[in-house]
């Protein structure tokens, strides 16, 4: 059977006997009743857990609405005007709105990058900024010990707004919801030390109750004080396929659910070898973004096992921070125990890779030097081809396969 991986703007192809395939893992079947901008608007007209927007603000307030920076795959500019026609209708006004990016520890935009974020008509209409790391108001601290520190034009706000996307995130649990707050306008200090906890074992994609990263951001939410939410869920094209509006936990969840309709995979059970991709360019960038399908791949690989990574790279490693605990490691186990004593932004990305490569073999099929690719603790290989036939050779004729060409969007869980 030919299975096909994005790669860069191309692609790689393996030939996979039938009898050893377990399950190709893509997005599951299910019917959108509304996409686009009608998603948004339905959301905004039906809130779940509280009023309308347009019945909770009040004209004169200060209203600061929260949304991804250019790193997010969030449609900013397809959920922006309705948010602004609800605020409109309840006589606010444009001088009183300031869209706020989440840049977390990302680095500032460009004017023409906010334009294209909200799109020109937005762009034109309210003030647009970057969250300000230096430029913090400390509101409190959570029960963890994170303290909440937040850009002032977020903190100082009547009225917040945050605007994002859901999908798996590997500590988190999920993405959206208060996460767009913290760490999206916190410090570098504070993501830090709520990021930290990313070893615990209930720390992981999928998963909200007892999650300590979920429960801090959450906590932090509380805190600052957010008052409604607007979260969109995205196809494997990035297209809106469902939209929740209104609280941050109720709405929230909900958007989670539906998440969980569409990318969380049942498999029989593990697999000896699991194939996995980003799907290709852009989301194959370096080894920082390809990252998150290997993250995912380790809910389908056996302890013991391999994955094969797929994923063209052409910027290389993608984060100063991640190639120097990459390279200056002597092992997978060292990585973890580095983050363990001090959590570093950019080297958490490592250690993850580092728990994975505690578990199972790692090929790499990228366009990085093999020798690097070595030096780095995954094993080169040239194609996917290549690395599928070495894994077959090692576990023989009777392997059991996953094939996973969306890696990052799709969550295995093995059947109950």
């Amino acid at each position: 059977m030919k299975l096909e991986f994005g790669y860069g703007t191309g692609k790689q192809t393996v030939n996979c006997p039938a009898e050893n395939l377990l399950a190709v893992l893509t997005a599951n079947e299910i019917e959108h009743k509304r996409t686009g901008e009608e998603a948004v608007r339905y959301a905004l007209a039906h809130p779940i857990g509280t009023k309308p927007l347009k019945k909770l603000v009040v004209p004169g307030q200060k209203i600061a609405i929260v949304t991804s920076d250019v790193s997010r795959p969030m449609p900013s500019y397809a959920v922006l005007p309705a948010v602004l026609d609800e605020l409109f209708s309840a006589g606010v006004k444009a001088e009183d709105v300031t869209v706020v990016f989440a840049i977390g520890s990302h680095r500032k935009e460009t004017e023409e990058e906010m334009r294209r974020l909200v799109g020109d008509s937005v762009f034109e209409t309210v003030k647009c900024v970057d969250s300000d790391p230096e430029d913090t108001v400390h509101m409190g601290k959570t029960e963890a010990g994170t303290p909440v520190d937040i850009t002032r034009v977020v903190a100082e706000a009547d009225f917040r707004i945050a605007l994002g996307n859901i999908e798996f995130h590997y500590f988190a649990g999920y993405s959206g919801g208060a996460k767009a707050l913290m760490p999206g306008v916190s410090t570098p200090k504070a993501i830090e030390r709520n990021h930290r906890m990313m070893v615990d074992p209930d720390a992981v994609a999928g998963k909200l109750h007892r999650n300590p990263i979920r429960e801090d951001i959450e906590e932090a939410g509380r805190i600052i004080g957010l008052d409604f939410i607007v979260n969109v869920v995205l196809d494997e094209h990035k297209h809106i396929v469902y939209c929740v509006a209104g609280d941050k936990i109720e709405a929230h969840r909900d958007g989670c659910a539906y998440l969980d309709r569409m990318y969380r995979k049942t498999i029989p059970e593990k697999a000896d070898i699991v194939l996995v991709s980003q799907g290709g360019a852009p989301k194959d960038a370096n080894l920082y973004q390809t990252q998150k399908a290997l993250e995912n791949a380790k809910y389908a690989v056996r302890d013991g096992g391999s994955v094969i990574l797929i994923g063209a790279c052409p910027e290389g490693l993608g984060s100063r921070v991640f190639e120097e605990w990459l390279t200056s490691a002597s092992s997978p186990e060292e990585l973890t125990k580095w983050i363990r004593k001090e959590f570093v932004l950019g080297g958490h990305k490592a250690a993850a890779i580092g728990l994975v490569m505690q578990k199972a073999k790692v090929y790499l099929v990228s366009e990085m030097d093999p020798e690097f690719v070595k030096s780095i603790f995954f094993i080169p290989a040239s194609s996917a081809e290549e690395a599928f036939q070495a894994a077959m050779k090692e576990y023989g004729p009777e392997a059991k396969v996953i094939a996973m060409p969306y890696g990052g969007a799709t969550l295995p869980s093995v059947q109950a």
